[in-house]
Protein backbone atom coordinates (compact mmCIF):
# COMPACT_ATOMS: atom_id res chain seq x y z
CA UNK A 1 0.00 0.00 0.00
CA UNK A 2 1.23 3.48 -0.86
CA UNK A 3 0.23 6.68 0.48
CA UNK A 4 0.88 10.13 -1.03
CA UNK A 5 1.89 13.04 0.81
CA UNK A 6 1.91 16.60 -0.81
CA UNK A 7 3.81 19.64 0.51
CA UNK A 8 4.27 22.78 -1.42
CA UNK A 9 4.02 20.91 -4.65
CA UNK A 10 6.12 18.27 -4.00
CA UNK A 11 4.90 14.42 -3.88
CA UNK A 12 6.39 12.44 -1.29
CA UNK A 13 5.54 8.25 -1.82
CA UNK A 14 6.22 6.53 1.36
CA UNK A 15 4.95 3.11 2.73
CA UNK A 16 4.01 2.39 6.38
CA UNK A 17 7.85 1.07 7.06
CA UNK A 18 8.36 4.28 5.84
CA UNK A 19 7.57 8.09 7.31
CA UNK A 20 7.93 11.42 6.06
CA UNK A 21 10.04 13.72 7.64
CA UNK A 22 7.58 16.15 8.63
CA UNK A 23 5.93 13.50 10.42
CA UNK A 24 9.13 12.66 12.04
CA UNK A 25 9.29 16.29 12.96
CA UNK A 26 6.13 17.15 13.82
CA UNK A 27 6.29 14.29 17.12
CA UNK A 28 8.86 15.72 17.57
CA UNK A 29 8.26 19.12 18.63
CA UNK A 30 5.00 17.83 20.38
CA UNK A 31 7.41 15.29 22.77
CA UNK A 32 9.45 19.19 23.61
CA UNK A 33 6.27 20.28 25.34
CA UNK A 34 5.93 18.05 28.45
CA UNK A 35 2.62 18.28 30.33
CA UNK A 36 1.43 16.71 33.82
CA UNK A 37 -1.30 16.43 35.87
CA UNK A 38 -2.12 17.05 39.61
CA UNK A 39 -3.45 13.89 40.98
CA UNK A 40 -5.84 14.23 43.87
CA UNK A 41 -7.05 16.84 46.35
CA UNK A 42 -8.47 20.63 45.55
CA UNK A 43 -6.54 21.04 42.05
CA UNK A 44 -7.03 17.56 40.97
CA UNK A 45 -6.88 16.83 37.18
CA UNK A 46 -5.30 20.30 36.40
CA UNK A 47 -2.42 20.29 34.24
CA UNK A 48 0.95 21.53 35.10
CA UNK A 49 3.70 22.36 32.54
CA UNK A 50 7.29 20.81 33.28
CA UNK A 51 10.35 22.69 31.98
CA UNK A 52 11.74 21.13 28.49
CA UNK A 53 14.96 19.37 27.57
CA UNK A 54 17.29 17.19 29.42
CA UNK A 55 18.53 19.85 32.44
CA UNK A 56 15.13 19.13 34.29
CA UNK A 57 13.89 15.31 34.35
CA UNK A 58 10.17 15.52 36.25
CA UNK A 59 9.09 12.92 38.52
CA UNK A 60 6.24 11.18 36.51
CA UNK A 61 2.94 11.24 37.54
CA UNK A 62 2.97 7.64 38.36
CA UNK A 63 5.68 7.71 40.65
CA UNK A 64 3.95 10.72 42.17
CA UNK A 65 1.10 9.07 42.81
CA UNK A 66 2.85 5.90 44.71
CA UNK A 67 5.01 8.49 46.97
CA UNK A 68 1.63 10.20 48.17
CA UNK A 69 -0.02 6.89 48.50
CA UNK A 70 2.22 6.32 51.27
CA UNK A 71 2.84 9.69 52.40
CA UNK A 72 -1.13 10.68 52.26
CA UNK A 73 -1.85 10.11 56.10
CA UNK A 74 0.61 13.01 57.45
CA UNK A 75 0.13 15.62 54.35
CA UNK A 76 -2.73 17.37 55.87
CA UNK A 77 -1.28 20.39 57.49
CA UNK A 78 2.06 19.87 57.09
CA UNK A 79 5.36 21.22 55.90
CA UNK A 80 7.16 20.48 52.96
CA UNK A 81 10.75 21.23 51.10
CA UNK A 82 10.81 20.27 47.72
CA UNK A 83 14.59 20.35 46.40
CA UNK A 84 15.44 20.42 42.91
CA UNK A 85 11.76 21.05 42.67
CA UNK A 86 11.94 21.10 38.68
CA UNK A 87 8.36 22.37 37.57
CA UNK A 88 7.20 22.00 41.48
CA UNK A 89 5.11 19.28 40.47
CA UNK A 90 5.81 17.90 44.00
CA UNK A 91 5.03 20.48 46.46
CA UNK A 92 1.80 21.40 44.33
CA UNK A 93 0.55 17.81 44.90
CA UNK A 94 1.13 18.25 48.47
CA UNK A 95 -0.56 21.98 48.58
CA UNK A 96 -3.60 20.47 46.88
CA UNK A 97 -3.95 17.18 49.29
CA UNK A 98 -3.72 19.56 52.14
CA UNK A 99 -0.21 21.14 53.05
CA UNK A 100 -0.13 24.21 55.03
CA UNK A 101 3.30 25.13 53.61
CA UNK A 102 5.84 24.08 50.96
CA UNK A 103 9.31 25.69 50.40
CA UNK A 104 10.55 25.01 46.70
CA UNK A 105 14.30 24.95 46.06
CA UNK A 106 15.15 25.55 42.06
CA UNK A 107 18.68 26.85 40.99
CA UNK A 108 17.53 27.33 37.23
CA UNK A 109 15.82 30.53 35.93
CA UNK A 110 13.99 28.72 33.85
CA UNK A 111 12.50 26.20 36.30
CA UNK A 112 11.89 28.58 39.00
CA UNK A 113 9.35 30.78 36.52
CA UNK A 114 7.80 27.89 35.32
CA UNK A 115 6.72 27.02 38.94
CA UNK A 116 5.23 30.41 39.63
CA UNK A 117 3.37 29.95 36.14
CA UNK A 118 2.26 26.86 37.31
CA UNK A 119 1.39 28.02 40.80
CA UNK A 120 -0.35 31.33 39.20
CA UNK A 121 -2.33 28.95 36.44
CA UNK A 122 -3.87 27.49 39.82
CA UNK A 123 -4.52 30.76 41.28
CA UNK A 124 -2.08 29.62 44.51
CA UNK A 125 -1.47 33.21 46.39
CA UNK A 126 -0.15 31.71 49.70
CA UNK A 127 1.40 29.12 51.46
CA UNK A 128 4.64 28.97 49.86
CA UNK A 129 8.12 30.27 49.13
CA UNK A 130 10.26 29.55 45.69
CA UNK A 131 13.67 30.14 46.60
CA UNK A 132 15.80 30.18 43.53
CA UNK A 133 19.29 29.25 44.32
CA UNK A 134 21.44 26.04 44.96
CA UNK A 135 20.63 23.46 47.37
CA UNK A 136 22.49 23.35 50.06
CA UNK A 137 22.36 27.30 50.10
CA UNK A 138 18.68 27.37 50.49
CA UNK A 139 18.85 24.30 52.97
CA UNK A 140 21.26 26.43 55.16
CA UNK A 141 18.58 30.02 54.79
CA UNK A 142 15.94 27.50 56.10
CA UNK A 143 18.00 26.03 58.94
CA UNK A 144 18.30 29.91 59.99
CA UNK A 145 15.30 30.63 59.75
CA UNK A 146 14.15 27.71 61.88
CA UNK A 147 12.22 26.12 59.48
CA UNK A 148 11.27 22.56 60.48
CA UNK A 149 9.95 20.43 57.40
CA UNK A 150 7.30 17.04 57.85
CA UNK A 151 8.31 16.29 54.59
CA UNK A 152 11.70 16.97 52.76
CA UNK A 153 11.80 15.69 48.87
CA UNK A 154 14.87 15.35 47.09
CA UNK A 155 15.28 15.07 43.24
CA UNK A 156 19.12 16.21 41.88
CA UNK A 157 19.91 15.08 38.29
CA UNK A 158 20.38 10.76 38.93
CA UNK A 159 23.94 11.25 37.83
CA UNK A 160 25.02 14.05 39.87
CA UNK A 161 26.14 12.04 42.88
CA UNK A 162 27.60 14.82 44.85
CA UNK A 163 24.40 16.64 45.27
CA UNK A 164 22.61 13.66 47.09
CA UNK A 165 25.67 13.35 49.16
CA UNK A 166 25.67 17.16 50.32
CA UNK A 167 21.85 17.56 50.31
CA UNK A 168 21.54 14.08 53.06
CA UNK A 169 24.92 14.99 54.35
CA UNK A 170 23.49 18.46 55.02
CA UNK A 171 20.23 17.02 56.72
CA UNK A 172 21.16 14.72 58.52
CA UNK A 173 22.86 17.39 61.10
CA UNK A 174 20.26 20.19 60.36
CA UNK A 175 17.75 22.18 62.78
CA UNK A 176 15.67 21.45 59.76
CA UNK A 177 14.88 17.90 60.72
CA UNK A 178 12.82 16.27 63.32
CA UNK A 179 12.69 12.91 64.77
CA UNK A 180 8.78 13.30 62.93
CA UNK A 181 10.67 14.16 59.47
CA UNK A 182 10.63 11.88 56.39
CA UNK A 183 13.27 12.63 53.66
CA UNK A 184 11.99 10.58 50.24
CA UNK A 185 15.30 10.86 47.50
CA UNK A 186 14.19 9.61 44.28
CA UNK A 187 17.16 7.98 42.22
CA UNK A 188 17.79 5.64 39.61
CA UNK A 189 18.11 2.17 40.48
CA UNK A 190 21.72 1.69 38.67
CA UNK A 191 23.05 3.98 40.79
CA UNK A 192 21.80 3.44 44.73
CA UNK A 193 22.13 5.30 47.56
CA UNK A 194 23.64 4.80 50.95
CA UNK A 195 21.49 2.67 53.94
CA UNK A 196 22.91 6.06 56.52
CA UNK A 197 23.99 9.63 55.90
CA UNK A 198 25.07 10.57 59.44
CA UNK A 199 21.87 10.59 61.94
CA UNK A 200 20.02 9.79 58.75
CA UNK A 201 18.46 5.87 58.50
CA UNK A 202 17.00 4.71 55.79
CA UNK A 203 13.71 2.78 56.58
CA UNK A 204 11.93 2.00 52.80
CA UNK A 205 12.82 1.77 49.02
CA UNK A 206 10.48 1.63 46.81
CA UNK A 207 11.18 0.95 42.94
CA UNK A 208 9.07 1.81 40.00
CA UNK A 209 10.45 1.34 36.61
CA UNK A 210 13.35 2.78 36.45
CA UNK A 211 13.23 5.11 39.28
CA UNK A 212 13.60 4.11 43.27
CA UNK A 213 12.51 6.37 46.15
CA UNK A 214 14.52 5.86 49.34
CA UNK A 215 12.88 6.71 52.61
CA UNK A 216 14.66 8.30 55.45
CA UNK A 217 14.16 9.26 58.90
CA UNK A 218 16.46 10.04 61.91
CA UNK A 219 17.69 6.95 63.94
Amino acid sequence: MRFYYLQLGTVAIFTPRSTPQYFASSEKRAASSLFMRVIAGQYRSRQLLAPKGDDTRPTSDRLRETLFNVVSAGVPDSVWIDLFAGSGAVGIEALSRGARSVYFIENSTRAATLIRKNLAALEISEGFEVQEREAVQALRALDAAAVVCDFCFLDPPYADSAAYEQSLGFLSQSRLVATKTIIIAEHDKHSDLLDRYGSLGRYRRLRQGDAVLSFYRLN
